[in-house]
């Protein structure tokens, strides 16, 4: 088990159980936490719109529907995000070129690198907390 410093309330969207289950177990593996997953487009939304975590991983397609609507609901709420893909980053929409891509079938160390290479770039707009 990889365990990370700051245990991260991660957002899963895969329409493929199988591929679900994987990505959550390495997640967990890596100390972080899944709150909550969505397999189709409209419930992504939802979550995307109302509930509370700290990263989100997106599968690029969803039984045929990409994810850009929750990216963007992601983008607006100032959460940040990663793709998911099994055809590579070069079908992704021109208005998330700069999002980075995880590969299909998932890698613990792909994904470890990922997850901590986007938290500490989104680290800037985080405001610090301050402890009296």
């Amino acid at each position: 088990m990889k365990a990370t410093a700051n245990k991260l309330r991660i957002f899963v969207v895969e329409d493929e159980a199988l591929l679900a289950t994987w990505m959550e177990d390495i997640l967990v593996d890596l100390g972080h936490e899944v709150p909550v997953m969505a397999t189709r487009l409209p419930e992504g939304c939802e979550i995307a719109r109302t509930a509370e975590f700290d990263l989100a991983i997106l599968d690029v397609n969803l039984n045929g529907e990409p994810s850009y609507p929750i990216a963007e609901l992601l983008r607006e709420r100032g959460i940040p995000f990663v793709f998911s893909t099994g055809y590579g980053g070069n079908e992704l929409d021109p208005a998330f070129k700069n999002v980075p891509t995880l590969a299909k079938p998932y890698v613990i160390d792909d994904v470890e690198r990922v997850v901590s290479s986007v938290m500490l770039s989104s680290i800037v707009d985080v405001p610090e907390k301050h402890s009296k």
